[in-house]
């Protein structure tokens, strides 16, 4: 499978050191792990015919790639504080504070690179409110769920999935700071352009 072939391909990414051992590149490549793992579990589900599942995994690796870009680019130090502290019963609660989707893009405006936002609103515009339908037990899910899923919808959730977990290896290359994999990363994506998205999901 192709896009299994990519996740081998991306992997290596994760392993990279990050730049500075600080608790905000830690954050940010935490984050960057969960995302990798929703897009794991996303292809898993597919795999098994658990398709409604899979739909609301790509929301949740959308979530965990905004989140991971929003610490690298515009958190306080009292939010990264706030997630990078001890697991207390107190920091769960002040963690549940945090900024959500709209805030977070909002404040990432003039702060992260253009291409990202432009991925980040693209995805808001036109993903977001049919895969929290999913999340949600929504029409989309009820619909879909009895009436069955067409093979060209599920293959480009798939297609989303891969081209946020190549935004997530990006993200993983910018806070290593290891200027020479970025040919490498380029090179993936060409060599994997039939895998990534093409077009959005307005008719999930």
């Amino acid at each position: 499978m192709r896009s299994a072939e990519l996740d081998v391909a991306l992997t290596p990414f994760l392993e990279l050191p990050i730049a500075t051992d600080s608790d905000r590149l830690r954050a940010v490549r935490g984050m960057c792990g969960v995302a990798f793992e929703h897009a794991e579990s996303t292809k898993m589900l597919i795999a098994t015919g658990n398709f409604t599942s899979a739909l609301g995994l790509v929301r949740l690796q959308y979530e965990a790639l905004l989140r991971a870009i929003w610490l690298l680019y515009a958190a306080p130090e009292s939010a990264v504080s706030k997630l990078m502290g001890e697991f207390t019963r107190e920091a769960v609660g002040n963690s549940e504070k945090l900024p959500m989707q709209a805030e977070m893009i909002k404040a990432l405006e003039g702060k992260a690179p253009k291409a990202a936002m432009i991925s980040l609103s693209n995805f808001k515009e036109h993903q977001w409110k049919p895969l929290s339908s999913y999340v949600h037990g929504g029409i989309h899910a009820l619909t879909r769920h009895s009436k069955g899923y067409p093979v060209i919808l599920l293959a480009q959730v798939v297609r989303v999935s891969n081209g946020l977990s190549t935004m997530t290896a990006m993200l993983l290359l910018i806070i290593s700071n290891d200027q020479t994999r970025v040919g490498q990363l380029s090179a993936i994506q060409s060599a994997f352009a039939d895998c990534l998205p093409d077009q959005d999901l307005r008719d999930l």
